[in-house]
């Protein structure tokens, strides 16, 4: 028997989802801020709107809700779960509200694109969107890289007794510090200072490419944060192409590989451990697949003779595929060119790279390169279990910032949010091939949006069906949160109807 969910359960979840919410109001605030410095009074009036209404219903629920009551497991992915679809619903408000989208759904798939961190856009001429506007597009990557709830765990829930509940459903399964507070905090300041060092540098390979210095901090800035937290947004629509810059390109690389590691890695780093980067599972396990889909890219490209020279091969093969990899969705070539001038081998190549991701604990979506190496060493062991003698004892461990004796225990999560994500990207492509693209095209676009990419072959566009963005928007929210707090969603719905 199903058991219906009770009052408590509601008042609870709507309590700490008003938390979050007045949180994502006060940040609304930044962009005011930058519409007043730029002296754009209409953004400025978007967003005194948005947050308005964010700040109301935060009130409200936190109001109408009020508990002293522990999270639950159930409750804290819930909450979860609902913070990022209020996320989408109230984040996209300035932008319908600035004319560059033609629907409020529009609009709202370029919310969750930012949240999540993805990149895929269905925005019209970005070239002209206001300062304010375009930042708050940048911000909302930033703010999803870290993640929504670690931005109110940091500032807005001190001390929750139920505050590790929400940080696992946000698909965070490790504390770098004892408390999830103060490691919640520690990724805030490894983000802050990141911030300042990136913007800076990519600042001034703008300022000396002829950009003036306002524009380059801002363009800094904007691609920092995207890059970073491997999202993709770009200020102007032809993406990194628009510098024609090696320079900026190779700061970018550096930036997104440094997004897509894990945080506890970064903690160890700063703490003078550096020795982890060479023993950890994660980092060698990206080395390997980034060597093996390059391979592969740059073999089939080298095919087609379109790009002559390393160099170009480089800018043109490699960017895309670390692009990819890294779950950034950064490019240096226009999205109809995977389709027309990219054989199907190379597509495959960078397609595979989206699948598998980065790091756990990163700004990154998709498998994870964690579970890719547990499932890797769990085969090996198994196929030493079947040659070897039946007494011989075979026993495995893996190291991921220490020794760990492989088990079951983490051998089953793995293969199950794998097969969650495989089951996703193959979802959408056959939606997408329902509405008449063809089958590698809706691959790569649907694992682009599962995985929070953003590379794009050309499908997402304004002009697509309803239907398939919907479907997108799903597969973004699901990918970014790693299916468990949605999974708990669903189930409290389905009690709240079919329960006694």
């Amino acid at each position: 028997m199903i058991l219906k969910p009770r009052l408590e359960d509601a008042r609870n979840i709507g309590y700490y989802l008003g938390k979050v919410i007045i949180g994502l109001g006060l940040t609304m605030c930044i962009p005011v801020l930058i519409g007043l410095v730029c002296r754009e009074s209409n953004p400025v009036y978007d967003f005194v709107i948005a947050a308005e209404a964010a700040l109301i219903l935060g009130l409200t629920l936190k109001t109408v809700c009020q508990s002293d009551k522990e999270l639950t497991w159930m409750q804290g992915m819930i909450v979860v779960s609902l913070s990022w679809i209020a996320a989408m619903v109230l984040g996209a408000i300035p932008f319908y509200l600035s004319g560059h989208w033609r629907s409020y759904l529009d609009a709202c798939f370029d919310a969750m694109s930012g949240f999540a961190t993805t990149g895929l856009v269905l925005v019209g001429d970005l070239d002209h969107l206001s300062y304010t506007h375009n930042f708050w597009r940048h911000l909302t990557m930033f703010i999803g890289g870290q993640g929504i709830v670690v931005v109110a765990l940091s500032f807005f829930i001190k001390g929750a007794s139920g505050a590790f509940k929400m940080y696992v459903g946000e698909a965070r399964e490790e504390r770098i510090l004892p408390n999830v507070v103060h490691t919640s905090r520690f990724i805030w300041l490894v983000s802050l200072v990141y911030l300042v060092i990136g913007t800076g540098a990519l600042a001034f390979i703008a300022r000396a490419g002829g950009m003036r210095l306002g524009r380059a901090l801002f363009h800094g800035a904007c691609v920092f944060m995207a890059a970073f937290d491997t999202g993709g947004f770009c200020p102007q629509s032809q993406s990194i192409l628009y510098y024609h810059s090696f320079a900026f390109e190779i700061a970018t690389i550096v930036i997104m590989i440094l997004g897509a590691l894990n945080f506890k890695l970064h903690y160890h780093i700063w703490t003078g451990n550096r020795k982890e980067i060479f023993r950890n599972i994660e980092t060698a396990t990206f080395f390997i697949t980034v060597l093996s889909t390059f391979l592969v890219t740059s073999v089939s490209l080298a095919q087609t003779g379109i790009y002559k020279g390393a160099v170009v091969l480089f800018r043109k093969g490699f960017y895309q595929l670390i692009s990819g990899h890294t779950g950034t969705g950064f490019q240096t070539i226009h999205p109809e060119q995977f389709a027309r001038e990219w054989n199907n081998l190379a597509v495959v190549g960078v397609l595979c790279g989206m699948a598998l991701g980065g790091a756990v604990c990163s700004t990154t979506g998709a498998i994870k390169m964690l579970r890719l190496g547990i499932l890797s060493k769990a085969m090996v062991q198994d196929i030493k279990r079947i040659i070897l003698p039946e007494r011989a004892i075979v026993v495995k461990k893996f190291h991921h910032i220490r020794d760990t004796f492989l088990q079951d225990s983490h051998v089953r999560p793995a293969l199950l949010i794998t097969l969650a994500y495989l089951f996703l990207y193959g979802a959408g492509a056959l939606i997408g091939m329902f509405f008449g693209y063809p089958f590698l095209n809706a691959l790569f676009e649907s694992t682009s949006a599962a995985a929070n990419v953003g590379l794009s072959c050309g499908i997402t566009s304004a002009a697509m069906p309803a239907l398939l963005k919907v479907t997108y928007i799903i597969q973004m929210w699901a990918g970014r949160l790693e299916f468990m707090s949605v999974f708990t969603l669903i189930g409290f719905l389905v009690a709240a109807i079919k329960g006694k």
